[in-house]
């Protein structure tokens, strides 16, 4: 896409913003219809986006811009395998991964094949027929992996609690740190642990760090080196270093380089997810995503939800200044869901050229942050309400108890509805007046008091309210997040699948590791240089 139509569009989006008074409150007394207009479902998702500053022409400039930025090609393009990684020169096919019915293409049917060879792994564990060195069943097992390897399952097995096997135990293993793993299998017999080594390269430092220590683990336990195939198997697309590792051939499931690890939970690095809830539990989930594939796919704009909260999200970001985004589920079994959304959101907005290589003149990606509802009220709550800052909001909301405990869950949508509500309307001067006199308070203590409460309002969010939270409806959830992603990667005209910035860290990581045990080179900054001599101290 040329510059030119994108600077001009924000442009002129910028000086719409300027040209009109932005008032929720008056917007909503202005029409009483509003909630019904500004809103959309689909794939068992209700989207309420009314609470936001925008008016109908607004809109209609957001869509006319995504027109202008060739969205639909692009949504095409992603679908069909295109070379839509431009810098990696390989499609982004992370939606293949959770096709439905028969495989029609060649991607569709290596992941067929995969999905088999998952399933009868599963069934093996869960039956009991996988047994370790001692021949007892495994009880446990243990996903080592970080990023795209680990953040998914990980979300995915807490938000699907009540799915899970009794048989089993699932447990994650991520940080470099040797407490996460020492800590997580402090209590596991060896014997009855199996671990699941989640790493495209089988290379990656934290992974093989910790997969090294398991196996040592595992063999100082009492397991012969011939066995460790029992405890061991792989997501990977080496080979080679898993056999070399002691894995079985048959125990290493595929990873293709047309997915991305921030898209993978929905291939075999999703093992944990199936073994934690069942391969139908598993299944469901990708149903779930697929449903949402579909909507993307063929919805118009204006009902479509990843284009529209992505032009929202693109409104905020270009017109109003917003450099945040905060993420809100109001599902306890959800509280991972934002760190997720962490990495799929920065890793692939988090670029500062065009897909041509040119520089941005504009913001790209936001800061996404949050926290599972109710406990963000007593944390953060009051940066969002009274902070200097307008940080726009979604709010996530479960419309079925996720417990027996049915009055809770009424207060817990009862917090949820009335969070957004207190960012829409706020509390005036003239209001803060009026409560504190009505309360008895002098008109010395109402002059200081008043300006204390006040609480602006004006402040936008979107509700997405989801029928459960099941299998079905998280993956239609996710899915609606990767596409707003890839949506807004369009509208700022960048590849939203490669993550260059991540690589320099892992480079300078060796060298500074190498210096531990030598030398530290002259050439390196001063800081770097006294930081390592006072940790070598």
């Amino acid at each position: 896409m040329d510059a030119l139509p994108l600077t001009a569009a924000i442009a002129k989006l910028q000086q719409h913003q300027k040209q009109h008074h932005w008032s929720l409150r008056e917007l909503f007394a202005e029409s009483p219809e509003r909630a019904q207009q500004f809103s959309a479902s689909a794939a068992g998702l209700y989207l309420d986006y009314s609470k936001n500053l925008l008016r109908e022409d607004t809109l209609a400039l957001l869509l006319e811009y995504a027109e202008t930025a060739n969205l639909k090609q692009s949504i095409n393009d992603l679908l069909s395998g295109t070379n839509i990684n431009n810098t990696e020169h390989r499609p982004a096919l992370h939606t293949a991964l959770r096709f439905q019915g028969e495989p029609t293409t060649e991607h569709e049917q290596a992941v067929a094949e995969c999905r088999a060879q998952m399933k009868a792994f599963v069934e093996r564990v869960l039956s009991g027929e996988w047994t370790g060195f001692s021949g007892k069943a495994i009880r446990h097992v243990v996903n080592i992996g970080i990023g795209g390897s680990d953040l998914g399952p990980r979300m995915v097995c807490e938000a699907l609690r009540p799915w899970h096997q009794e048989a089993l135990d699932v447990h994650f293993v991520a940080n470099i740190d040797g407490a996460d793993l020492s800590d997580t299998i402090a209590a596991l017999p060896a014997d009855e642990t199996l671990f699941i080594v989640a790493s495209k390269s089988f290379s990656t430092l934290e992974t093989r760090q910790n997969a090294l220590s398991a196996r040592q683990w595992v063999m100082d336990a009492g397991c012969k080196e011939s066995e460790l195939e029992k405890h061991f198997v792989a997501v990977s697309s080496n080979i080679t270093a898993a056999l070399d590792f002691g894995i079985a051939a048959q125990n290493i499931f595929p990873m293709w380089d047309w997915v991305g690890g921030r898209y993978s939970l929905w291939s075999a690095i999703g093992l944990p997810i199936a073994l934690a809830c069942g391969f139908e539990a598993y299944s469901e989930l990708l149903a779930g995503a697929n449903a949402m594939d579909t909507h993307f796919a063929e919805a118009p704009f204006e009902q479509n939800l990843p284009v529209l909260m992505a032009l929202i999200h693109f409104w905020y970001r270009q017109t109003w200044g917003a450099g945040s985004l905060a993420v809100l589920p109001y599902a306890q079994r959800l509280a991972k869901f934002p760190a997720w959304l962490q990495q799929l959101d920065m890793e692939s907005l988090g670029k500062r050229v065009t897909r041509d290589a040119q520089p941005l003149t504009y913001p790209s990606g936001s800061v996404i942050w949050g926290a599972e509802g109710s406990n963000g009220q007593h944390s953060f709550h009051q940066l969002l309400h009274q902070g200097t800052d307008m940080i726009p909001a979604d709010f996530v909301a479960i419309k079925e108890p996720t417990s027996e405990l049915k009055e809770q869950h009424r207060w817990l949508l009862a917090c949820c509805l009335s969070q957004s509500q207190a960012l829409l309307q706020g509390k005036s001067l003239a209001e803060a007046r009026q409560e504190l006199e009505a309360s008895g308070h002098t008109h010395k203590e109402v002059h200081h008091l008043a300006p204390h409460k006040v609480i602006p309002g004006n402040r936008p969010s979107n509700t997405l309210i989801a029928e459960k939270l099941d299998p079905f409806h998280l993956g239609s959830l996710l899915a609606l997040y990767e596409h707003k992603v890839f949506t807004f990667g369009t509208l700022l005209d960048i590849n939203p699948f490669d993550q260059w910035g991540v690589e320099l860290g892992k480079v300078l990581g060796n060298a500074v590791h190498d210096a531990i045990e030598g030398d530290i080179p002259a050439d390196w900054d001063g800081s770097t240089a006294n930081l390592l001599k006072m940790l070598l101290k």
